[in-house]
């Protein structure tokens, strides 16, 4: 007999072998009826595999989260069998579940095309609807190989041969199709449900190595109902609206090309973005007793050597060899810098914290396929900044972090903010009991700020633990921008100390913290959260003066000079074209206010006043337009009553 406990406390006794299916039909005929997987010490199963030993359990409804990883699962087998089925010379190779879905890549002569979509999601429906059952076998490595082969099953054989030995190599069927596959599945094909679409095809490399064969890629997405769904095929259609590279285009703030690839050409418009967020920026670590310094953008191999990024980050870093034999890296981090600022004269105990920030060009290598417009790029901007504190001062510095970093985004629009927890990662440098403490005091930091957080095993920075905070945009899409970072260690291996109330000397510790993050990327975020309708504070133009006739022009150059001694960013539209199609180019470039200004506006001193998004019109007097515009362009953090300074 084996004892499985259940979630509520509770521990009954069943035969050693029972299945979660037979658990489940213990407990309720409905629960049977729902149960689509198993939980076996934390380890997800199919509900036939055999518990052999004792441990705690809990049955996976289909209603639960964990589910939505099968249904996805499950989707892409049918899709692999859909395939097969309808196109017999195609080979499957592998078909991972992913971020909201799932792929399949496939070995095929002729390529897919969009139009093959909907007919291979038909056959993905027939084989749902005939409720297949999902058996598995576990196969000799000898077999597996010999089934496949005959086949033609060539990547599958090559998988096969990459199971480490000891490894049991499963066989999942689903009527008369079987694939290898580690599993777990659902029970039945029919579980999958009619809340799947395919999306996409794209080109992919066997195995991500170019020098292999081009596969063809197919990608899908899988909900628990058809609302979902739906819910996602919305959100995907406003993301396309949305699109931070098209808005780039016709709002006039950058863009790319082959010769600079994952660099930015800012344009006049966009770099007053990227410069008013640098400038709040400033502000804020200001009045927070941060001073602000620049590093070198190259430093010699020895300094990446001693930090630890030659041997953990090297194959991100920009490498240049110079005429005298000397080994220099574009620096992929501003940390090792700040460190030698720290170092550069005697500190003591007095002196921390020590708050040192930049904004500082940062350079790591991205994979081509990886880059995506300011999202993912290879050189970028990061507003940097590290804090040198004893390690009685933690807890309090990280207090005031979170306070200052959740009401930066608030003034950027993002309410919704959640927090992970990145404990060690397996490539790392440092004793396991310097990162003991580190972890063990930025979690006493969290909870002293009275914050929730879930942790994100695994994923801290090499050299410590992290905090990183994730904005929930508009469509509900996530972003992980801001970081907070314990380090134990940089500063050590780099030699840095101050001398203790005791006149000993004592290493510091580095807290790391970036707000935003990379600037690009937070603008590419922005761009997309506010869907180019920039807060007006933030808009590289805030209004353009817009003439109907000619005869205005001369008035309109003075509403111009009114709006720029206000502090604006204006500018006049003089052109000699109808005033319809003055107002639709600038609202596609997201002018936020125009002022139109013709021959009676003229000689009454007024302006009829337009809002982006609206086809209402205002006539006003041309002091209170300016003195109204002036106003709401008064960035949030400069409002008497704006929002409120963590201290």
């Amino acid at each position: 007999m084996i004892s499985l406990k259940f979630p509520d406390g509770s521990a009954r006794d069943f035969e050693s072998g029972v299945t979660g299916r037979d658990v489940a039909a213990s407990i309720s005929k409905s629960l049977e009826k729902n149960a689509v997987a198993v939980v076996v010490d934390g380890a997800i199963r199919d509900l036939g595999e055999p518990i052999e030993d004792d441990g705690d359990i809990r049955i996976v409804k289909r209603t639960d989260p964990e589910a939505l990883t099968l249904i996805r699962h499950d989707a892409a087998h049918v899709m692999a069998e859909a395939v097969q089925a309808l196109y017999p010379d195609t080979q499957v190779t592998i078909g991972p579940v992913i971020e909201n879905g799932f792929y399949y890549d496939f070995a095929r002569e002729d390529s897919f095309t969009p139009e093959d979509l909907p007919v291979i999601e038909k056959k993905m429906a027939q084989i749902v609807a005939s409720n297949h059952p999902f058996t598995v076998e576990v196969w000799s490595r000898e077999k597996a190989r010999k089934v496949f082969a005959e086949k033609g099953e060539h990547f599958k054989v090559e998988l096969v041969d990459a199971i480490p030995e000891g490894e049991d190599v499963k066989i999942y069927h689903q009527g008369d199709w079987f694939d290898l596959c580690r599993g777990p599945h659902m029970d039945t094909t029919g579980r999958i449900g009619k809340g799947f679409k395919l999306l996409k095809i794209a080109g992919a490399y066997w195995r991500g190595d170019s020098n292999n064969p081009m596969l063809q890629r197919i990608y899908g997405t899988a909900w628990a109902n058809e609302d979902d769904l739906k819910a996602y095929l919305h959100q995907l259609e406003e993301a396309e609206k949305r699109d931070h590279r098209r808005l780039g285009r016709e709002m006039d703030l950058f863009h790319f090309q082959e010769e600079a690839p994952g660099a930015v050409f800012w344009h006049a418009k966009g770099w007053s973005l990227f410069q008013a967020l640098i400038g709040y920026m400033r502000r804020r670590q200001q009045d927070w007793g941060y001073v602000e310094v620049n590093s070198p953008d190259m430093m010699e191999r020895t300094l990446w050597e001693q930090s630890g990024h030659w041997e953990k980050f090297q194959e991100n870093m920009y490498i240049a060899e110079t005429p005298d034999d000397r080994v220099f890296c574009c620096k992929p981090m501003n940390c090792p810098g700040h460190v030698q600022i720290f170092k550069n004269g005697l500190k003591s105990y007095r002196d921390l914290p020590l708050r040192i920030a930049e904004f500082g060009k940062v350079h790591r290598y991205e994979p081509s396929g990886a880059l995506h417009g300011l999202l993912r790029v290879r050189h970028f901007t990061q507003d940097d900044a590290h804090i040198f504190c004893t390690e009685d001062q933690i807890t309090e510095e990280c207090v005031k972090l979170n306070e200052q970093v959740l009401s930066i985004y608030r003034d950027f629009g993002f309410e919704d903010v959640r927090i992970k927890f990145s404990d060690r990662p397996e490539k790392r440098v440092g004793a396991d009991e310097v990162w003991d403490k580190a972890e063990a005091a930025l979690k006493r930091a969290v909870e002293a700020a009275g914050l929730s957080y879930e942790l994100n095993p695994g994923e801290g920075a090499f050299y410590g633990p992290k905090l990183e905070y994730v904005l929930r945009d508009a469509i509900g899409r996530d972003w992980q921008c801001g970081t907070v970072q314990v380090d134990l260690n940089m500063p050590e291996r780099l030699g840095a100390y101050y001398i203790g109330a005791d006149g000993e000397k004592k290493v510091p510790v580095m807290i790391h913290r970036a707000m935003f993050g990379s600037l690009e990327r937070f603008t590419g975020i922005l761009v997309e959260h506010h869907a180019g309708h920039l807060p007006l504070w933030l808009s590289p133009v805030q209004a353009v003066v817009a003439t109907i006739v000619s005869d205005a022009n001369d008035y309109a150059q003075m509403v111009l000079e009114r709006l720029k001694a206000a502090g604006l960013r204006a500018e006049a539209d003089l052109r000699n074209e109808k005033i319809n199609y003055k107002v639709r180019e600038h609202s596609v470039a997201k002018v936020p206010v125009i002022l139109v200004a013709g021959k009676r506006e003229a000689e009454e001193g007024t302006v009829s006043v337009r809002r982006l998004g609206s086809q209402k019109q205002e006539v006003m007097s041309l002091e209170d337009a300016v003195a109204m515009i002036a106003a709401e362009s008064v960035p949030p953090d400069a409002k008497p009553s704006g929002a409120a300074k963590a201290a």
